[in-house]
């Protein structure tokens, strides 16, 4: 959940024949010439895709561990609102009113829920954001990232914690044609008849030609969505083995989805004790820490802490490099730590919470208040340039699931 898709998703909408991608596209800044970096906003790269879900992710952090954001930080999430309560990945001007070319992005909102939800004090805002994406649902309970596009998996589960941390019942959140949030997103679970069979459970992020692929991503995402969970995840007082789909029962309700989920995580973990994925001009497959780290939350979440135990482990030895400087990165692997009980400013050696705040503005000071977090009280505790958009014309279900999926995991 730490770098998302961004112009991927218009290449996406390209390959998926939707309407709106061509002018969108055209419209798209030049990487020649990205624009100035806020001096409000978290890390240095272009913000053009991803500026939302940083600045979002990084607040988000930054309060999880008992801190106070910095004013200027937390006024440039809120002035990217748009009036009509909608994000976009980056508005560079956002003195200007949004209009029907501003392309909006229900991840970025999604994510800016949540932090605004946990920064406290902005109730009206939140209202704003969760009402817009309630218009914006599509028929099938589901969502896509951009909208009036076709739903997909890792949006809907996406769009789906926003609503739960924000007080909302997903299972209540209906479409004009009836359909629930749950609905849409139990519609991108592998079922009992999937094969090959470690594939049950897994959720996919949309099907090709009728099929439906597993997607680690969107499965991570679905497992968080499925338990009424936001990002943030309190660590599990007891601890029990993961399972596999429970068949024939299947995922007819959404706590047996999150567990099937949970399920295909364990199992795809132990293999290396971490994630992999295939980029696009490579037929290898290479580590994917963003979804390890997805995977790992969304285990111990669903009350798995031995089944993540090793993937954390890997994380501690091998995210440095990609975390580096890089504010979604860092603040994602702060919520692993949180969410596992692990001390952020030790983890691997590293103290992710000083790494963090050293790529934008200085917190105020430790926050002594307590703040509430999924409906509980607790004391704080514990993009990336685009280089595959290139092999996203010519990706199609499984593709497009594995380049667009990762929440903006493209490396910095």
């Amino acid at each position: 959940m730490n770098v998302r898709r961004s112009a991927a998703a218009l290449a996406a909408s390209a390959v998926l024949c939707v309407g709106a991608a061509p002018a969108a596209l055209a419209d798209t800044p030049s990487p020649s010439a990205p624009p100035v970096v806020p001096s409000g906003l978290f890390g240095k790269a272009d913000p053009t895709y991803d500026g939302v879900w940083r600045q979002s992710l990084a607040l988000l952090a930054q309060r999880t561990v008992g801190l106070k954001p910095a004013p200027q930080a937390v006024d440039w999430l809120t002035g990217q609102q748009c009036a009509g309560g909608g994000f976009a990945s980056f508005r560079a001007d956002a003195g200007a009113a949004c209009d029907d070319k501003t392309m909006y992005d229900t991840n970025a909102t999604a994510v800016a829920v949540q932090a605004m939800k946990a920064l406290g004090g902005k109730d009206a805002q939140v209202k704003k954001a969760t009402d817009w994406l309630k218009s914006v649902q599509n028929d099938d309970g589901g969502w896509a990232y951009v909208p009036g596009s076709p739903s997909e998996g890792s949006s809907t589960s996406l769009v789906i914690s926003a609503l739960a941390a924000a007080g909302e019942k997903p299972a209540e959140v209906k479409s004009k044609a009836g359909k629930s949030a749950y609905d849409g997103l139990l519609s991108f679970q592998l079922g009992c008849s999937a094969e090959p069979a470690s594939d049950r459970g897994a959720f996919g992020y949309q099907p090709a030609d009728g099929k439906l692929a597993a997607n680690a991503d969107a499965t991570a995402a679905a497992a968080l969505a499925a338990l009424g969970k936001g990002i943030v995840v309190e660590p599990a007082a007891t601890d029990t083995p993961a399972a596999a789909l429970a068949c024939p029962a299947g995922s007819a309700d959404p706590a047996g989805a999150a567990q099937g989920a949970a399920g295909y995580l364990a199992e795809a973990l132990k293999k290396d004790g971490h994630l992999t994925a295939v980029t696009p001009g490579s037929d290898q497959p290479t580590a994917d820490t963003g979804n390890t780290a997805d995977a790992v939350i969304a285990l111990a979440a669903a009350g798995h802490r031995q089944a993540a135990a090793g993937a954390l482990e890997w994380l501690q030895k091998n995210s440095t490099a990609w975390a580096n400087r890089n504010p979604a990165a860092l603040a994602t692997l702060v919520l692993t730590a949180h969410a596992t009980g692990t001390d952020p400013k030790a983890f691997g050696g590293v103290d992710l919470v000083a790494a963090l705040n050293a790529t934008g503005p200085a917190p105020v000071a430790p926050d002594t208040e307590p703040q509430k977090v999924e409906g509980e009280e607790k004391p704080g505790s514990g993009n990336q340039n685009i280089w595959w958009i290139v092999g996203a014309g010519a990706a199609a279900g499984m593709g497009i699931g594995i380049l667009l999926s990762g929440r903006r995991k493209k490396q910095q």
